[in-house]
């Protein structure tokens, strides 16, 4: 499997990263550490996660995901096989966002512990906070490089404005910068990501791995009324989609993933693959055949007029 250089990190993944948010909600543990041996036994490499995966989960309090994954690695005795990507930030209990100093340092030890693992290949501030400058932020993340706990820094769902005030307060200061950036991306959301902010992660060379790639599932192709928001738990966040431009989208994936005798989840997948810009698209599965088709989508090749014709539907 081709890897890709992660920005100016020297962590190098495959072009396509693992969603670890199912794990502990739509698929159990057993199912996890099936999925994960199809993933990394394909080649692939990076798996994304979060403290709060999966909080929302009645039952849940967060961590879920973590500990599936850290259960994984010890059992199977592959920490050095794979690239680890966890977040920070999110509502634990505390009530608000929270990248503090003071909270940063609490809620990584509670990660590692988690993941069972020395240290974190890449960890993202999960969610801008208002409340805490970056400079507090990033001087945490300065802390946790030089004890080795964390190997990068990164951020996710800034836009470029606030990015570029990040960029420029390491630079002023010395200290880390945000090395990878996770923005929503997809065929139907493109629109906080494609121009200045995209731009901006080209000129300074910031690695991108997109999230909700398939659009919450709309991409696959399965739903195309309301009437079929019913077939998963994640069927309700798709009905915005089924409009117009949700059609037009639909159809072209259609065209396309027929010339390749693909599914349109794959087809989707490869679009955000070759983007400018885009180091990897994040995709999760709760089957193996899911499992199987995200693996296709890692190698599948889209042309010229292909690409086209899939911009132009979701212009």
């Amino acid at each position: 499997m081709q890897k890709r250089r992660l920005g100016r990190t020297d962590l190098s993944i495959a072009p396509l990263v693992l969603g670890g948010n199912v794990f502990g909600w739509t698929a159990d543990e057993k199912t996890s550490f099936d999925l994960l041996d199809r993933f990394v036994g394909a080649g692939l490499n990076a798996i994304d996660t979060a403290d709060a995966y999966s909080r929302w989960v009645p039952g849940n309090k967060g961590g879920e995901s973590e500990t599936i994954i850290g259960k994984w690695m010890k059992d199977r005795g592959n920490r050095d096989k794979v690239v680890v990507v966890t977040k920070v930030g999110s509502d634990m209990g505390q009530g608000h966002k929270d990248l503090s100093a003071a909270y940063i340092e609490k809620a990584v030890d509670a990660s590692l512990k988690r993941l069972q693992t020395e240290f974190i290949d890449l960890y993202l501030s999960h969610w801008p906070d208002p409340t805490t400058p970056y400079e507090e932020t990033l001087g945490a993340y300065e802390k946790l490089l030089a004890k080795g706990k964390i190997r990068y820094a990164g951020c996710s769902n800034l836009d470029a404005g606030q990015l570029r005030a990040a960029l420029d307060v390491a630079s002023l200061r010395g200290l880390p910068r945000y090395e990878v950036l996770q923005p929503e991306y997809n065929l139907y959301d493109r629109s906080s990501f494609d121009g200045p902010l995209r731009d901006l992660c080209v000129a300074e060379d910031i690695g991108v791995i997109t999230y909700f790639s398939l659009a919450k599932g709309f991409l696959s192709g399965k739903y195309r009324s309301e009437a079929d928001l019913g077939q998963s738990e994640r069927g309700g966040g798709v009905k915005d989609y089924l409009n117009a431009r949700g059609m037009r989208i639909l159809a072209a994936l259609d065209a396309v993933s027929a010339r390749h005798s693909a599914k349109q989840a794959e087809v989707a997948l490869a679009w955000v693959i070759a983007r400018p810009g885009v180091t990897a698209p994040i995709a999760s599965a709760t089957k193996p055949e899911q499992m199987d088709s995200l693996i296709r989508a890692a190698s599948l090749k889209l042309s010229a007029d292909d690409m086209a014709e899939l911009d132009k539907a979701g212009a």
